[in-house]
């Protein structure tokens, strides 16, 4: 199929898209960068780490999208006293019958809100690794899969924050995105005092998009074509988080670990996910650009020589974006 074929595929399998950011809109004000991160993850099958400081609206947005998708949600409020049966269920004793029953867990759901993941410590995050990965949950001796569309969104607030924890690197590799939600413009604000400084509910959305539909648009999404040149700038990109003196990159001794072959896979499928919703079948150099940041923050772990200098994963980023060659 010619990439102008799959341009016209694109545009009416994605119909769905400006349906679904207008009624995100009549909550949600301004955050942009957010919807778009989350409809990128949505479409590339990838879970979606929102980091923010607490009042920007990550646990609201992610609550509309829920509302504007027909399918099941489920919040969980991550808490230092949460254990890991609390989210993937147990198994429950019948002293009567003898037997032990299964009872699952709010992971047995489509949409996961794990809101403020960080403040649960890491023996419960780690209960999230076989979902998140391999999309199925272990409980006793038995395995079960999990529900089709299934996506963990999961809120966390800086680790300045009182009570949070580090999350293992093992599953922050896990999540395709990082967002880092900011503050809003001034006039959004202005926006945001006009439509919420009530103690009125606030309006419901409606269901605009069905299950069905974003697992057809997925598999378009997976059918995006990528140029030998692109997928060798992806490569050299997660490359040069590795061994950037190889790309004459003046980072020695910045970077303690650099992305990992997950990241590429990320990176080429996020990259295709915003060439979907730009409505074209071909991906380009800056739509590796655009989604480079939100999959390489949270995998490039700098040395102790750079936080001392206040180099930050973003500032490697940064210079690796600026300095390496685009086909």
């Amino acid at each position: 199929m010619t990439p102008q074929e799959l341009t016209q595929q694109v545009k009416y399998a994605g119909q769905w898209i400006p349906a679904l950011e207008t009624e995100m809109a009549r909550i949600v004000v301004g955050q942009k960068y957010l919807v778009e991160g989350l409809l990128t993850g949505l479409l590339a099958n990838g879970h979606i780490l929102l980091e923010g400081v607490p009042g920007l609206a990550k646990t609201l947005t992610v609550r509309t999208l829920a509302a504007c998708i027909d399918t099941g949600f489920q919040r969980i409020q991550f808490t230092p006293d949460l254990l890991p049966a609390d989210l993937i269920g147990t198994l429950i004793y019948n002293p009567r019958s003898g037997e032990f029953t299964t009872k699952h867990g709010p992971l047995f759901s489509n949409l996961i809100l794990a809101d403020e993941i960080n403040r649960a410590p890491a023996k419960v995050q780690s209960a999230l690794l076989e979902a998140m990965q391999e999309r199925q949950v272990t409980i006793g001796e038995s395995t079960y899969p999990l529900p089709d569309p299934f996506l963990v969104l999961a809120t966390q607030n800086p680790l300045e924050q009182e009570g949070t924890y580090q999350l293992p690197e093992a599953q922050l590799d896990r999540f395709m995105l990082k967002l880092k939600v900011g503050y809003p413009t001034k006039a959004e604000e202005r926006k945001i005092l006009d439509a919420m400084a009530t103690s009125a509910p606030l309006p419901e959305v409606s269901a605009v998009v069905s299950p069905q539909h974003i697992l057809s648009a997925r598999a378009i999404v997976n059918e995006i074509y990528i140029d030998d040149r692109v997928k060798d700038y992806i490569v050299d990109i997660v490359w040069a988080t590795r061994e950037p003196a190889r790309f004459k990159l003046s980072l020695d001794g910045m970077i303690r670990y650099g992305a990992s072959p997950r990241a590429t896979i990320s990176l080429a499928l996020a990259a295709r996910a915003r060439a979907f919703i730009a409505g074209r079948g071909y991906i380009t150099p800056q739509d590796v650009k655009s989604a480079g940041p939100d999959v390489l923050r949270h995998r490039i772990i700098v040395s102790y020589e750079a936080e001392a200098q206040e180099i930050t994963s973003e500032t490697v980023i940064e210079k690796i974006f600026a300095e390496l060659p685009v086909p």
